[in-house]
């Protein structure tokens, strides 16, 4: 039962921790709009979660190939593959961040962190009432 529970909030953990990196890379870009020549920059989310959360095996991980060698940690990772922004349509300041897409991918990445944040709330409130004596007046 415990092992159920942490392993959903290290889940969330996790996916925090990307929405966070996720909402300061956008941040970034929107900062920039008018720096000539910035690239915008943002990441997969999914293919992020899978692999800090050891779905799937990161890139450049360490391999064990016999029983006596230490296996990394679920999680233990790298930053997440940071890719480039395809422009949405020539600049002549080289400058890849269209507004737009920054602004509307910052609302759902806001959205999507509270939703997490709601998630570990409930499920740590549901948790400590089960906890809760009954008789208790």
């Amino acid at each position: 039962m415990i092992n159920r529970l942490t392993n959903s909030l290290n889940f969330q953990t996790e996916a925090l921790k990307l929405r966070s990196e996720r909402q300061r890379l956008l941040a970034s870009n929107i900062a920039n709009a008018d720096t000539p020549g910035y690239q915008s920059r943002d990441f997969d989310f999914a293919r992020a979660l899978r692999e800090a959360s050891g779905q799937i095996p990161t890139a450049g991980a360490m391999n064990t190939t016999q029983g006596g060698h230490m296996a990394p940690l679920a999680g233990a990772r790298s930053d997440p593959q940071k890719l480039y922004g395809a422009p949405s349509q020539t600049s002549l300041d080289s400058n890849t961040v269209d507004m737009d897409r920054e602004r509307a991918s910052f609302a759902d990445n806001a959205v999507k962190f509270e939703a997490t944040l709601r998630f570990i709330n409930g499920s740590v409130r549901t948790t400590l009432d089960a906890m809760k004596s009954h008789n208790a007046a």
